[in-house]
């Protein structure tokens, strides 16, 4: 069985989030899925999600395309995640190019391309804005 690991903080969840899901999920039989907890995420991008950490794991769970989710505490314990739960392949969008390369030791590293015209973050500039 060829499982496939991928992270991300699925906020204001959009049809981006389901195609790199849905592809992820074709590159192999199982899906974990790492969701970036609000700690994690503010850190990473200045501000609290919109959905919570809590809310965000159910969103990402009921996709019949993930077999497995669990919170991401920290960017550096990626390599325990990978290792913890067996991963075959580490997918992660075309934005991260190059930046986990440094694991094809561990497992192999696929980068997919985004989902064009579509983010989290100017979604919710837009949102704001009205």
């Amino acid at each position: 069985m060829k499982r496939v690991i991928t992270f991300g903080t699925f906020d204001v969840f959009h049809v981006g989030h389901v195609n790199i899901i849905e592809r992820a999920r074709s590159l192999g039989d199982y899906l974990i899925v790492g969701i970036s907890s609000d700690k994690l995420n503010i850190s990473k991008k200045g501000r609290a999600p919109i959905y919570s950490e809590q809310d965000r794991i159910k969103i990402i769970g009921s996709l019949k395309f993930v077999d497995e989710t669990f919170l991401e505490e920290s960017l550096e314990l990626k390599e325990e995640y990978l290792k913890k739960y067996n991963a075959d392949i580490l997918v992660m969008g075309d934005d991260w190019k190059g930046k986990f390369d440094h694991f094809n030791s561990i497992c192999e590293v696929k980068y997919l391309e985004r989902t064009p015209s579509v983010s989290t973050t100017e979604l919710i500039e837009i949102a704001k804005s009205r």
